[in-house]
């Protein structure tokens, strides 16, 4: 079993923590970093954990194995080469980093110290998107020519001024950071590399330093388009839409699929749904434990972060962005 230092267990921390501790045979929290000490007791005494301020500290015990990254985006960069260099291995949350400098030098990093790094793209691993990707690749829609993208829900409302998150270096182009970046990830491994970008953000209606309404057209290395929609202040809404040469396939939400052929006849596929945080920090323990070094291609990871950096960028040009 792997023992893992948690990094950053604030809420969504606190969710990843409780997704394996006690329930899984391969991997466990045993320790955290927290800015806070004291304050995080109560959550030391309901996961078991060795609470520190330093994270040079896990990074130098020789009993931990891996670090989880639930901390600001702009400090991935360093904290997953730091951790590369100590020989840990890191499974760090999305976006893994906000520039593609950081992203190649983090990869490097991980790549020269040969330790496994993987990105917590849960929504991978959700039941609608396993059978929509599966379908994809088994050709029941023939070929892909264009994806489009929706996520959204209430964030704006939801972060305080004085949120980490509530500003344009943390969370630029609004959601895409929060939301919209999932998107990106499952056209990437969909479809193939992104290769331009076109986006419109802007805020709209909030006192927070974010945007709240994001949109962007996308082209592909194959070919194919796409488009994405991810709004800030909205009710929650997850759907990808795959059309191909013979038919289609909707994913709207995590448990329901619906797959249209040419004459337009709907096939309504429905699932139990699935605890995604721990199928992908599992897939993390088994790549770890298998000696994969990548679980998702350096090159998608890579792209994923362009093309959210190139949506901030094309938002304030007015003008395409070629990755």
């Amino acid at each position: 079993m792997l023992r893992v230092a948690m990094a950053g267990p604030g809420r969504w921390g606190t969710r990843l923590m409780e997704s394996v501790q006690g329930k899984s045979d391969k991997i466990r929290f045993v320790a955290a970093v927290t800015r806070d000490p004291p304050g995080k007791r109560a959550l030391a005494e309901r996961f078991g954990l060795t609470l520190t301020s330093s994270y040079a500290e896990v990074l130098a015990d020789p009993t931990i194995d891996c670090v989880v990254l639930c901390t600001p985006h702009s400090q991935h960069a360093a904290e997953v080469i730091a951790a590369a260099q100590a020989g840990k291995h890191v499974f760090c949350e999305k976006p893994f980093t906000l520039t593609v400098d950081d992203a190649k030098a983090a990869i490097a990093a991980c790549q020269a110290a040969n330790i496994t790094l993987h990105v917590g793209f849960n929504r991978r691993h959700a039941p609608a998107y396993i059978e929509l990707a599966r379908r994809i690749a088994a050709g029941d829609i023939g070929k892909p020519r264009h994806i489009e993208g929706q996520f959204s829900g209430p964030g704006s409302y939801q972060t305080e001024a004085g949120n980490w998150r509530a500003n344009q270096i943390e969370s630029p182009a609004g959601s895409m950071t929060a939301r919209g970046v999932h998107v990106i990830d499952g056209m990437v491994h969909l479809a193939g590399l992104v290769e331009t970008v076109f986006a419109f953000s802007g805020r709209l209606q909030h006192d927070i330093d974010v945007d709240d309404t994001t949109a962007c057209l996308l082209r592909f290395s194959g070919g194919a388009t796409g488009t994405l929609g991810t709004l800030h202040a909205t009710a929650p809404f997850y759907r990808i839409h795959a059309f191909g040469s013979q038919g289609a396939l909707e994913m709207r939400g995590e448990t329901e699929l619906l797959a249209t052929d040419l004459a337009g006849k709907v096939e309504r596929i429905t699932f139990e749904a699935a605890d995604k945080e721990r199928a992908v920090l599992e897939s993390f323990a088994d790549a770890v434990t298998s000696g994969t070094n990548f679980v998702i291609t350096p090159a998608e990871i890579v792209n994923t972060v362009a093309v959210t950096q190139a949506v901030a960028q094309s938002a304030s040009s007015g003008v395409a962005v070629p990755l």
